[in-house]
């Protein structure tokens, strides 16, 4: 509401007097507001809660657990993250996608994804000591079972979740992960310390699951009631099916490395690679989570006018972008000595497939925040081409990769694919949305110009002061401070189009 408005409101008011009964009830946040109140909460969130788990990872890889053990819990994991992306049907999306009451049709969507979640859970069951071998750790079958509880719970979870996302409330859903992390840390490392190996996180995992379902149902209550509607089911199939099969794509494009590193190169080498693979993973997991619970909402909202979704896509990319190139420059360029430093000598093999993999979580951070435009926008046929097409291309391409060049050439493999192949396609999918490839690079030029000067300073600064504790502090500050000063001239830029955005309104 604009100030004129405000006014015009305010003289309304007091002209009816006291008998014309209670005063008027001011006007909702816009949602703008909304927005950018959610983000806030989303990304203190996630900071928090990425530096818990950053904290726990070194405390049980430095002494309690060893990369065979990673290895086993990479496994479990990766097979749990396949089936948590397919076991509500994608149905759980439409309580942030659709219009109308949530609540008329959230009956039956908690009744599809309970259904398909158990099913699925009862059939990992039965194949965990086959899946296990087939990826080459038997002694994951164990760990496979009680971790894939978590997908039982996810499903329960869907349509509470789902309310807290559709009404931005991401303060209520950073205590329901705060609890969820207290509890499955302690968990976890009680058990590691009491030698329970990997088994431990798969314990914690499902303690935490337990307790974030409590949570959502008590944040947002009345909304886990089963229910059932024929004509609501089938409307709700038709839409969540697609986005289920793009999801399971995603995320087969995701973990596919682990299964042929696993079948390939065996237990040990997988853990320096999942160890790899999670650090590449902070700044997707700090800056682009934040972003997303958040993001496909506020899309969802801005479908009708597209030139609002073109700014605001525009802008969030530019944001994401500026805030996670100098994370992934600096893992990169100093992959070595930090891995020495936080996880010792034992886990070096790992930096060697680093720098590129913090490349590929760059592109990943794009590639997600583009998947979930092109959700909003409706264009499902579009992202199962491009899921498609990246898992077909990669499968190859890294079983070629690691039997040649070994955890290093499946992450090269991996970049190869995603910039060469998937980039292009995202770009044109978006273009057909009505967001132009040149609003794109003008949101990641300064960024990458700034990522590349900040690559220099560092790697010129290293072979005259080294790489000691001291060193690597001045190396990072002083790289930081050439990266803000390329990037100044962004500001404008978004603060550019976030006052037109206002405008608009």
């Amino acid at each position: 509401m604009d100030s004129a408005q405000a006014t015009d409101t305010d003289h309304a008011a007091a002209d009816a007097g006291a008998d014309q009964g209670p005063p008027l009830t001011p006007a909702p946040p816009s949602l703008g507001t909304r927005v950018r109140s959610a983000a806030r909460w989303s990304l203190v969130n996630t900071v928090v809660m990425r530096l818990g788990n950053f904290a726990t990872g070194i405390v049980l890889a430095r002494f309690f657990l060893g990369p065979a053990a990673w290895g086993v819990y990479g496994i479990a994991q990766t097979v749990l993250l396949v089936l948590l992306s397919a076991n509500e049907l994608g149905v759980g999306l439409a309580i942030v996608r659709w219009d109308g009451d949530a609540r008329r049709f959230a009956p039956t969507v908690l009744t599809l994804s309970t259904i398909s979640s158990c099913l699925l859970y009862l059939a990992v069951f039965a194949a965990a000591p086959t899946v296990a071998g087939l990826l080459g750790s038997p002694d994951a079958s164990g760990v496979l079972r009680v971790l894939c509880v978590c997908v039982v719970l996810d499903g329960l979870s869907q349509v509470p979740a789902g309310f807290l996302t559709r009404e931005f409330a991401q303060g209520r859903r950073m205590i329901i992960d705060a609890v969820n992390f207290v509890l499955s840390t302690g968990v976890t490392l009680f058990l590691a310390v009491s030698g329970w190996g990997a088994m431990s996180f798969a314990w914690g995992s499902v303690a935490g699951n337990v307790a974030a379902l409590i949570g959502c149902c008590l944040a947002a209550p009345g909304t886990l009631r089963f229910g059932w509607d024929p004509e609501q089911a089938r409307a709700l199939l038709r839409f969540g099916l697609p986005l289920a099969g793009a999801s399971l794509l995603a995320l087969g494009v995701v973990n596919v490395d682990t299964m042929v590193v696993g079948s390939t190169l065996g237990k040990v080498a997988l853990g320096f690679y999942v160890l790899a693979f999670n650090m590449s993973g902070w700044p997707v997991r700090v800056v682009s989570e934040a972003a997303r619970r958040v993001s496909f909402a506020g899309f969802s909202r801005l479908v009708g006018d597209p030139r609002a979704l073109s700014d605001g896509f525009s802008r969030a990319l530019g944001v994401l972008v500026t805030g996670t190139v100098p994370l992934c420059v600096l893992l990169a360029v100093l992959s070595g000595p930090v891995v020495h430093l936080i996880y010792g000598t034992e886990w070096l093999p790992a930096a060697t497939a680093l720098p590129w993999l913090m490349v590929l979580g760059l592109i990943r951070i794009g590639c997600e925040l583009a998947y979930d435009c092109l959700v909003a926008l409706g264009q499902r046929r579009s992202l199962l081409l491009a899921q498609g097409l990246w898992l077909a291309a990669l499968i190859p391409v890294l079983v070629v990769a690691a039997r040649s060049h070994g955890i290093v050439g499946v992450s090269v493999g991996h970049v190869l694919v995603a910039g060469g192949l998937v980039v292009p396609v995202f770009l044109v999918a978006l273009h057909r949305g009505g967001i132009s490839v040149g609003s794109i690079v003008r949101a990641c030029s300064w960024p990458f110009l700034g990522g590349a000067v900040m690559a220099a300073v560092i790697l010129v600064l290293q072979r005259w002061i080294g790489d000691s504790r001291p060193a690597l502090l001045a190396l990072g500050t002083t790289g930081l401070l050439g990266y803000a000063v390329c990037v100044l001239p962004s500001r404008r830029f978004l603060q550019g189009r976030l006052a037109r955005h206002r405008r608009s309104r």
